[in-house]
């Protein structure tokens, strides 16, 4: 996944302007960007009311594992300040660029400022977040009956903890270090899905080729209705795991490439409109997490339906 922060940091070309300055001063036909703007605005609510409704769900959900569930958790708070934060920023910034008045733009460049500096961390946490979601699912498959006791609550709220304050530290620092910044998301976007990428494979080759060893360990230790519900349990959450690892990359394919496009030939108007387009699908991302995690795991399903209407009797 490509940095969203990046999709504002769009002109880290050879000028003495700040990227803000130049995203602000490209002279673009106003109204695909209002649709634009409106399109994002939307999406910023359904992503809000989609992973609000998600977080409850999983409070209430006690079939997962509590380290696992909060990686999920993590995955999900991502999204919700993505969309109550940077997405509404950048639906102003397209807004802002749409009208073209002269006396908006240092709004304009602050909105830009707000929208690079918050998807840039949100990101950053989102990518580490599913690199651990798939080192986590594979440490539960080789480690068997050892993974509750080594992969405890309190351990991954240390690292959770920690990405957000490595990637707050880094992204504060470099803010104004375009090159190295671009670099630095590069490096770390690449690393964690190569992570994933192995995790995921392994796991499939594993599940393939020695699940019934796998199972005939754990007859021994368990009854047999438990163990094929555990089974059962391990796949739903490997399952969901890889289906938003999947919509995160189709999302931000167009965007990645576009970007490449950018930092090596220069923006454009017509580079400028595209990025628009890439960009808003982007933000589509984090509204269709929630439909994920609803359409994959029952339990979550159920608990989000019981939340829904209880919110609705609480409203009447």
């Amino acid at each position: 996944m490509i940095l969203r922060g990046h999709g504002v940091l769009l002109a880290m070309e050879n000028s003495n302007k700040t990227i803000q300055v130049l995203l602000c001063s490209v002279h673009l036909s106003g109204k695909h960007l209002l649709f634009l703007a409106a399109v994002n605005y939307f999406l910023s609510i359904t992503a809000i009311l989609g992973n609000a409704v998600i977080l409850v769900a999983l409070h209430k959900e006690s079939s997962l594992h509590p380290p696992s569930k909060l990686l999920c958790s993590c995955l999900a708070v991502t999204d919700l300040m993505a969309g109550i934060i940077s997405q509404p920023v950048v639906a102003v910034y397209f807004t802002l660029i749409g009208l073209g008045e002269d006396d908006l733009f240092d709004l304009c460049v602050h909105s830009a400022s707000i929208a690079a500096l918050t998807f840039t961390i949100l990101t950053a946490v989102s990518m580490l977040t599913m690199g651990a979601i798939s080192v986590d699912r594979l440490l539960a498959l080789l480690l068997g009956l050892r993974y509750r006791h080594i992969v405890t609550l309190k351990r991954v709220r240390v690292v959770v903890l920690s990405f957000w304050i490595a990637c707050t530290t880094i992204t504060l620092i470099m803010m104004k270090k375009f090159a190295i910044l671009k670099m630095y998301g590069y490096a770390l976007n690449s690393l964690c899905l190569l992570v994933s990428v192995c995790c995921y494979t392994k796991i499939v080759l594993a599940l393939r080729h020695h699940q019934a060893a796998i199972q005939d360990h754990v007859h021994q230790e368990q009854p047999n209705g438990e163990t094929a519900q555990s089974m059962q349990q391990y796949r739903k959450t490997v399952s969901t795991a890889m289906c938003i690892l999947l919509a995160l990359v189709v999302c931000y394919l167009p965007y990645s490439i576009v970007l490449a496009i950018v930092t090596t030939n220069g923006s454009s108007p017509f580079l400028h409109a595209i990025w628009a387009f890439t960009t808003t699908l982007v933000c589509l991302n984090s509204s269709l997490n929630p439909i994920l995690y609803c359409w994959k795991i029952r339990e979550v399903r159920q608990e989000v339906k019981n939340t829904i209407r209880q919110w609705l009797c609480f409203t009447r």
